[in-house]
């Protein structure tokens, strides 16, 4: 016998009739069976997405903001909004820093609802990430993954909590690791993901998470001229800067005084001295009394290593002027005119971005 084929998610029996295979003729019917809700029309995927956004849509918050503005009669500006989420039971929460940098109001929308003020722990403009705190009760929280883990093509969902509309998901998969992205301090953020699950405006500072509910990024910009394109700062990054955010409000992070330039040194120079790179840093200016100054470095020198680490350009420079850094004597290396020249500096500690002239 043969039997045709099923008619799919109806809410009440349907009957189909059974013919034999030889003579055509029908046999009688027979009962088609459907589903008992629309669950049973989700495949794997679907309830995998719909499983994580139920355990993490209570901890995703919507964050508005104000600006002093003394030429408002209230002193404040119509601001702007972002999202982030709880990272601790004690009302930490983690967002962008472009959502609360310089704001003179916070205000935080819960997923159930209510509305409570927030104070700014501690923000980094150079990894775009920001710690605020609220004081409320029943906060759920959710946790930071290991992005060290994480791999290209697993399921990457991007939740986030836009000003005026319910909670909005996307989903998608992980499209690339490591990729780097300018800060708005003009400082490069390494370890960046690049995801499919395209973010929606006011969804900046939302967890990015995988399939157990897991949070491996903080969603942070969307390239607008593409399409489906965002990026994420790594949760593990994200574990270091709000770590030291809640300790000390801010990060430590180490200055030796120069504008730099990243510029080809000449192949003979190169060749001579055997660097084993084509390209260093151009100090192309030296702040006066900086630990530049002190140590010798001159307008034209050009930087080919620090602690005997290759530096070829400026953003190699910054990942070695860390924390660890400040106060210790270290060897920086330099070419003027055609000579290797070895100089001993003392980084300082930088100044945080709004004490800077």
């Amino acid at each position: 016998m043969k039997i045709a084929a099923p008619f799919q998610g109806r809410r009440k029996p349907e009957f189909v009739r059974v013919l034999n295979g030889e003579t055509r003729s029908v046999v009688g019917d027979a009962v088609v069976a459907t589903p008992a809700d629309d669950d049973g029309l989700l495949d794997s995927y679907s309830q995998t997405v719909s499983r994580v956004v139920e355990k993490v849509r209570p901890t995703v918050v919507n964050i508005r903001t104000q600006h002093l503005s003394p030429e408002r009669p209230n002193g404040m500006d119509s601001g702007g909004s972002g999202s982030g989420f709880v990272v601790a039971p004690d009302g930490y929460i983690l967002t962008n820093s472009h959502v609360v940098h310089g704001a003179g109001k916070i205000e935080v929308a819960l997923a159930d609802g209510r509305s409570v003020g927030a104070s700014l722990v501690g923000d980094d403009p150079e990894t775009d990430l920001a710690v605020i705190r609220i004081h409320a009760a029943d906060l759920v929280h959710v946790n930071l993954g290991d992005s060290q883990s994480v791999r290209v093509g697993q399921i990457a969902i991007a939740i986030g909590s836009p000003y005026g509309f319910q909670q909005t998901v996307t989903a998608g998969v992980v499209s690339a690791l490591g990729r780097s992205m300018r800060s708005q301090s003009g400082r490069l953020i390494d370890n960046i993901m690049q995801t499919d699950a395209a973010l929606n405006p006011g969804n900046s500072g939302g967890p990015l998470v995988n399939s157990r509910g897991e949070v491996i990024g903080v969603n942070t910009a969307i390239i607008l001229p593409a399409q489906g394109i965002c990026f994420a700062i790594a949760s593990n990054t994200a574990k270091f800067v709000a770590a030291w955010l809640i300790k000390e409000g801010r990060i430590r992070r180490s200055w030796i005084g120069v504008a730099g330039q990243n510029v080809p040194i000449h192949p003979r120079v190169v060749r001579f001295h055997r660097l084993p790179a084509s390209h260093g840093v151009l100090v192309a200016g030296i702040e006066p009394g900086s630990p530049a100054k002190r140590a010798g470095l001159q307008p034209g020198d050009v930087i080919v290593a620090f602690k005997d680490k290759t530096v070829s350009q400026i953003d190699e420079l910054h990942r070695h002027l860390v924390a660890a850094a400040i106060g210790i004597p270290t060897q920086i290396t330099v070419i003027r005119h055609t000579e290797k020249i070895h100089l001993t500096i003392i980084p300082e500690e930088l100044a945080p971005a709004d004490q800077r002239n």
